[in-house]
């Protein structure tokens, strides 16, 4: 059951905070509610559709189908958000201007919450599909009855559910002149540390090198399995033991987004 608990709470995590971030994010755009729900939603079906050929993906490439599943999967999710944040540093004031005059939306705010709702449903898609995966596994290694699995999937689910709701809470408490900047750099984080993952199911794969590996080692203060840890994987995409292309591409990912931010708000003021 505990273990259940955790493997769900953990892959569960990571959708929830995306989901409470970007909702915080592009909260004046009108009917953004209904693409968040529509991109969850969209997840959950996909989701439990890869879980019922999980078998047949694994098998496709020579036995890597479900780590370069995954590593398309993160890529797109990257792309999303990468998109999101340099459509918002170029309509991000107009936005703040508008919610707190008129109370409206921009009218082109459907091409933020496009790319919201892909990144979203691909989020939801992937760690469904982890957790799924991972409960066969455990209900297939272990005595634990289906009841005890269920009751500790649910608890995982609501702690991580939680988790997210709580991230969305503090940041409506954030003016809205300043919203835009702390949950740009708060998606841009995401999708660094989702680079970072796209590198490591690559590296599982053997398509890419690991280099030097571990990088570090701070699985003795702060391991992936503790609390914050977890928390901290989630938001920044931390690992205690990280190859350098892991890091490089964490890096470059960060560096490139930050770059089309900037470039796209000058542009703007200008």
């Amino acid at each position: 059951m505990f273990a259940a608990t955790l493997v769900v709470f953990r892959e569960s995590l990571e959708a929830a905070l995306v989901i409470g971030i970007v909702a915080a994010a592009t909260r004046s755009i009108a009917g953004r509610g209904w693409w968040i729900l529509l991109g969850a939603s969209a997840g959950v079906v996909g989701s439990i559709g890869v879980a019922a050929v999980a078998e047949s993906i694994s098998q496709m490439a020579g036995g890597a189908g479900q780590e370069l599943f995954a590593a398309t999967v993160l890529a797109v999710a990257v792309a999303m958000l990468a998109w999101h944040n340099i459509w918002m540093a170029s309509h991000g004031r107009q936005m703040a201007c508008q919610a707190r005059n008129l109370g409206q939306s921009v009218v082109r705010g459907d091409a933020a919450l496009t790319a919201i709702v892909t990144a979203i449903a691909l989020t939801v898609l992937r760690e469904g599909s982890e957790t799924v995966l991972f409960l066969f596994g455990i209900a297939s290694s272990s005595a634990t009855s289906k009841a005890l699995l269920a009751l500790g999937s649910l608890l995982g689910l609501v702690a991580g559910g939680a988790a997210g709701v709580l991230i969305y809470a503090g940041l409506l408490r954030v003016p809205v002149s300043r919203l835009f900047v702390v949950t740009g750099w708060l998606i841009l984080l995401l999708a660094a540390g989702m680079a970072g993952q796209f590198a490591r199911v690559l590296i599982q794969a053997d398509v890419l090198p690991a280099l030097a590996s571990p990088l570090w080692d701070t699985s003795r203060w702060m391991p992936d399995d503790s609390a914050l840890g977890t928390l901290l994987h989630a938001l920044l995409g931390y690992q205690a033991q990280p190859s350098a292309t892991q890091v490089l591409f964490y890096v470059a990912a960060l560096v490139l987004i930050l770059a089309a931010m900037r470039r796209a708000q000058s542009r703007s003021a200008a």
